[in-house]
């Protein structure tokens, strides 16, 4: 979502949020576009142009310059993007001697007015719902040899919801976008490895490097698979799932824009079967094997995607890191964590997937 290039910013509506910020009685004698010949008059220009304005109220005449962002594929075209570096440009111009000065730092909303809104942190409001965390529902069934029918059927209907929001195509620019963002990002591989401790044994920078590089190799053999990008959740994980029933539940917490590789949320999923069992267990078996295969096995047959195999190693990675992070898990005993991260490496490093015969990958 954005403003159009070419949309116009109103005159009238700069004079009434002048007034709003303290100008008494502002009128704007010119609107000048940057960068371009100058245009006097109070002529409308379009957004994504720095505007210089030239305003009169009681306090005298003053020259003004409203900067606005369009979306570009540079890492602004998301909304958040675009609110992401305005906010950066409020917090650090005034820092730096002789920069010019940042006065105050505003939005449009959906009728073109202008309000500011410099100060303090952002926060989002959103509706309650009853349920329990899936995470504590399955920290009760890997305990278990073998998984319920309700473990079953909870799974069936994860499975389910994610074909059917699989379906939804996106733009090829977006799945660039995710891949770097997988990658590059403070919440992604990078980000991830950066906050690993260097005195932890089981992932010594050495380590750490390594995965990175093979993941960047992932990176470009995927660049041309663009045909992948669909709808996605983004941070599909226990934490994020509440159960009231067996097949009534609410998803928590959509990230990262909600486009990627479907592979993304089937992983994040399933690592996490994985995941519980070497924590509860010590090996991977019992109930939360039983989910694994069953989830493959929906999700498969219901969408039929079995190119998704091929690509789940830079995923793999990415959550696995997640899991095995001292950070996120001080208290993960530490042999399960150095088979996290052989996992990581040995998908990164070519090793096929097969949901079937994962001990191949995970010994």
């Amino acid at each position: 979502m954005g403003r159009e290039r070419n949309q116009p910013i109103r005159v009238d509506a700069i004079e009434r949020y002048l007034t709003r910020i303290g100008f008494v009685k502002p009128r704007v004698l010119s609107l000048q576009p940057l960068g371009q010949d100058a245009q006097e008059g109070r002529k409308d220009y379009g957004y994504g142009r720095p505007l210089r304005v030239t305003v009169r109220s009681d306090a005298g005449e003053r020259t003004l310059v409203l900067r606005t962002m369009s979306p570009d594929p540079f890492g602004h075209d998301r909304r958040a993007d675009r609110a992401d570096a305005m906010v950066l440009s409020f917090d650090t111009f005034n820092d730096l001697p002789h920069h010019i000065r940042a006065l105050h730092l505003g939005a449009f909303d959906d009728e073109d007015e202008m309000w500011s809104v410099e100060s303090g942190e952002f926060f989002l409001l959103t509706d309650y719902v009853e349920g329990e965390l899936y995470a504590h529902l399955l920290a009760e069934s890997a305990r278990a040899a073998h998984a319920s029918d309700s473990d079953r059927s909870r799974v069936s209907a994860l499975a389910h919801y994610l074909a059917t929001l699989h379906i939804q195509r996106r733009p090829a620019a977006a799945y660039a976008r995710h891949l770097r963002d997988t990658l590059g990002s403070g919440e992604g591989i990078f980000g991830l490895c950066d906050s690993y401790p260097s005195d932890c044994s089981e992932a010594p920078p050495e380590r750490l490097r390594e995965i990175e590089r093979l993941a960047v190799d992932w990176r470009w053999k995927m660049k041309a698979m663009s045909h992948r990008s669909r709808s996605t959740h983004g941070d599909f994980h226990p934490f994020n799932l509440l159960f009231r029933d067996v097949d009534d539940f609410t998803v928590l917490d959509r990230s990262r824009g909600g486009v990627g590789d479907p592979a993304d949320d089937v992983v994040c999923l399933a690592i996490n079967f994985l995941f519980f069992a070497l924590d509860q267990r010590g090996a991977f078996d019992g109930a939360m094997r039983d989910l694994w295969h069953h989830f493959f096995a929906s999700y498969l047959a219901e969408t039929g995607d079995r190119e998704l195999l091929s690509v789940v190693a830079p995923y793999f990675a990415w959550r696995g890191l997640v899991l095995a992070s001292p950070l996120w898990y001080p208290n993960l005993d530490s042999a399960v964590r150095a088979r996290l991260l052989t996992l990581v490496e040995r998908l990164l490093a070519g090793a096929a997937f097969d949901p079937d015969r994962v001990d191949e990958v995970l010994s």
